[in-house]
């Protein structure tokens, strides 16, 4: 089994999301072990969350399931209607095709950090309950629209 050099992958920053929600996850940082370590089945992240910072905007999936597990610091799980703290050591599941958008905010005033791991579908659509945003992923290449359908200028 080949054990990743974890200090030396890049922290990457920036979005897929559409400008305007584009600039709404900034202060998030990824390394993409996954993606490093040459899988393709499921994707697993290194991210860190800088104070203030969002995980991305609050979804859900229909196809993918989401597994996230606190490294260092703090973090609020947001989902609907509920807030819940989790520390390092916690870990919080999101099962595909159920209806209760989630994200992660760190309130605290120091970085956090967490392992998000979640299957890769080749179609998938996501919701995102706050926004008017929807995404679909066709042969893994992502197209966000507005609820309605319309493109994004």
């Amino acid at each position: 089994m080949p054990k990743l050099d974890i200090d030396a992958l890049e922290w990457k920053t920036g979005s897929g999301y559409p400008a305007p929600f584009a600039g709404r996850v900034g202060g998030r940082a990824k390394k993409r072990l996954g993606d490093a370590g040459g899988l393709t089945q499921f994707g697993v992240n290194l991210t860190r969350l800088d104070p203030g910072a969002m995980s991305a905007l609050r979804h859900w999936h229909e196809v993918e399931d989401e597994f996230v597990y606190v490294v260092s610091g703090e973090l609020v799980l947001v989902e609907e209607g509920l807030e819940t703290l989790l520390r390092a050591g916690d870990a919080a599941t999101f099962k595909a095709g159920v209806n209760n958008g989630h994200h992660l905010v760190n309130r605290s005033d120091a970085p956090a950090t967490y392992l998000e791991i979640g299957t890769r579908a080749d179609t998938e659509r996501a919701h995102y309950p706050d926004d008017d945003l929807a995404v679909v992923k066709r042969n893994g290449k992502f197209r966000f629209t507005r609820k309605d359908g319309t493109e994004f200028d």
